[in-house]
């Protein structure tokens, strides 16, 4: 019995140890405080029907270019609609995506490719936040370093709207 409980006793302190010296778990990095604020360009005032046209416009044409069959929205700086356009063919659901995605981009100040990213990596909280949408293609707009609205595609890949996002986004100076 002595020998048993000596032989336990053994055991534990070693264990004890062992599970000492093992690392401890790495800081998560979510607990890092950056030095500045990201995603903190300001908002400016809204964009106006004319440049949403045009943007939509720019979108439009290089979705036609491509073959491909779009959706896009453009929002004001308040998450307002200011210009769409279905191009034909494009597919029904994508149509509230498209929206989505814009109004999205502006109200976070970030391309919604930053909350694809975020939930590929694990970052699932992304995805309780209000009114998120982790798809690439909604861009935001920005206009003498102030963001006056973003623009969102949708109908395609990801990697489709995105790049034809750019092209109407590329409008706006």
């Amino acid at each position: 019995m002595r020998m048993t409980m000596a032989l336990t006793a053994t055991l534990l302190a070693f264990t004890g140890a062992a599970y000492a010296q093992t690392a401890a778990p790495a800081a998560n990095p979510l607990d890092t405080i950056p030095e500045k604020m990201p995603f903190s360009t300001p908002y400016g005032a809204p964009i106006g029907l004319a440049k949403a046209q045009a943007a939509v416009a720019a979108a439009v044409a290089e979705a036609t270019a491509k073959g491909w069959p779009l959706n896009v929205a453009v929002y004001d700086s308040g998450a307002n609609l200011v210009a769409f356009a279905r191009m034909d063919g494009a597919q029904v659901g994508s149509i509230a995506i498209a929206e989505h995605k814009a109004r999205t981009s502006v109200k976070y100040r970030r391309e919604t490719k930053v909350f694809e990213g975020a939930v590929q990596n694990g970052l699932n909280y992304i995805l309780s936040l209000d009114d998120v949408i982790a798809s690439r293609g909604g861009i935001p707009l920005v206009e003498d370093g102030k963001i006056v609205g973003a623009i969102g595609c949708s109908g395609a890949t990801g990697s489709q709207d995105e790049a034809v996002c750019k092209a109407g986004a590329a409008t706006i100076k």
